[in-house]
């Protein structure tokens, strides 16, 4: 893992966000990308309705409803002094251009976050993101979706309190699918460096893939030691969260899967559970 990108705005949830980054980027060894989406100083959605708006799909409107053109200066002043007192905070040093030992770097891009992240994220390693609060986070939301979505990498979702530690034990919620296997690829670097990872399976393993006895022989040939948790299967959001719990884990690992793969962030099952229902880290990958 050689590179973790943050969307950054000058909002409290940014700050849990880059500091998980950065924390992550010193145990892996990764430069940390700090990206401040700017809007467009004419909003589409200010236009006059005499003019044709078929072509601005749903996000871009939710994106220039929740962002504020004639504020876009102050906040990416804000953003970028953030980015920095953050970087200073974790001894990184601000890059200008990139090289292999780690550094920071800043970015400011015009756009909406679902087209920056769809040109951005595929070139990172892993992106990093707060869960949207119950109440408002809006601009959170539309970070989230737009990593998972458009990005094809690994995404973070972090609660919006900070947390002790993220990654030192390693729950994997393992259901023999592609996206699973995806998912647990991805996050190899943070395996890796984890005191426990754990495999929880929920009900009998009756699909084709691969068994988590299986998955427990591949990370040996890493040089990972995991261990097997079989919960009976009677609900398995339930069951993951319960050996999550069990196990002292402080990161879940897990494939993402949605109902509407082009343009809607509407999960359903343990995914959706995972994002709506608990406040723990969890690290995600949609394909």
């Amino acid at each position: 893992m050689k590179v973790i990108l943050v969307p950054v705005a000058d909002r409290p949830e940014c700050v849990v966000a880059l500091s998980a980054a950065f924390a992550f980027g010193h145990t892996v060894g990764a430069s940390v990308i700090g990206c401040h989406i700017r809007p467009h100083s004419h909003s589409p959605v200010a236009l006059p309705p005499s003019r044709n708006l078929s072509w601005i799909s749903n996000e871009e409107v939710e994106w220039q409803a929740t962002s504020n053109p004639q504020n876009a200066e102050n906040a990416s002043t804000a953003a970028k002094a953030l980015f920095a007192k953050l970087a200073e905070r974790h001894e990184y040093d601000i890059l200008r251009r990139p090289r292999a030992k780690p550094g920071a770097v800043w970015m400011e891009k015009v756009g909406s976050p679902h087209k920056v992240i769809g040109i951005l994220g595929p070139v990172t390693d892993l992106l990093v993101v707060s869960r949207p609060s119950a109440k408002g986070g809006a601009l959170a939301r539309i970070f989230l979706s737009a990593c998972l979505l458009r990005s094809s990498r690994p995404v973070l979702v972090l609660p919006q309190t900070k947390r002790r530690t993220i990654g030192n034990r390693i729950c994997i919620a393992w259901n023999q699918s592609v996206d699973a296997a995806r998912a647990v690829a991805a996050a190899m670097p943070l395996l890796m460096h984890a005191e426990l990872v754990s495999i929880v399976t929920s009900g009998a393993e009756t699909r084709a893939g691969p068994k988590a006895g299986q998955l427990v022989t591949y990370l040996k040939y890493w040089g990972i030691q995991s261990e097997r948790i079989s919960a009976q299967g009677k609900d398995e959001p339930k069951d993951i969260i319960a050996a999550y719990k069990s196990t002292g884990s402080d990161l879940l690992v897990m494939g993402a899967y949605s109902r509407n793969r082009v343009s809607q962030l509407i999960f359903g099952g343990v995914t959706e559970y995972m994002l709506k229902r608990t406040s723990i880290p969890v690290l995600m990958l949609h394909t």
